[in-house]
């Protein structure tokens, strides 16, 4: 079974920055495509990024518009989204995730998910 696990929410204010971090462990020497979506208050959950396993290839949402970048962190199944530029509605919950999806592509469908890390940016 495939944990994920996410990291670096908080409360911060408007302009400023935040990396969060995530780990998928699970099965040795695998790499799996990885991804970032967020849930605001009252909305669905929305895509955010999406970084290929070999970490050449990756995707965001239109949103995104530069302030948001995604990595591979040089360990085996660890991701890193670096937010800057923050605004109040970035404000939700921000879940990573994992394909089992055998590919160098970049997917935005996945399998695993970690329960979240909450970021707040105030005005």
């Amino acid at each position: 079974q495939v944990q994920v696990v996410e990291s670096g929410g908080g409360l911060v204010q408007a302009g400023d920055s935040l990396r969060l971090s995530c780990t998928a462990s699970g099965r040795v020497f695998v790499k799996y495509p990885m991804g970032w979506f967020r849930q605001a208050p009252g909305k669905e959950r929305e895509f955010v990024a999406a970084v290929s396993r070999t970490g050449m290839s990756t995707y965001y949402a239109d949103f995104v518009k530069g302030r948001f970048t995604i990595a591979r962190d040089g360990a085996e199944n660890t991701v890193s989204l670096q937010l800057n530029g923050l605004l109040p509605e970035d404000t939700a919950v921000y879940f990573c995730a994992a394909s089992r999806a055998d590919t160098n592509q970049v997917i935005t469908d996945f399998d695993y998910w970690g329960r979240g890390t909450r970021v707040t940016v105030s005005s």
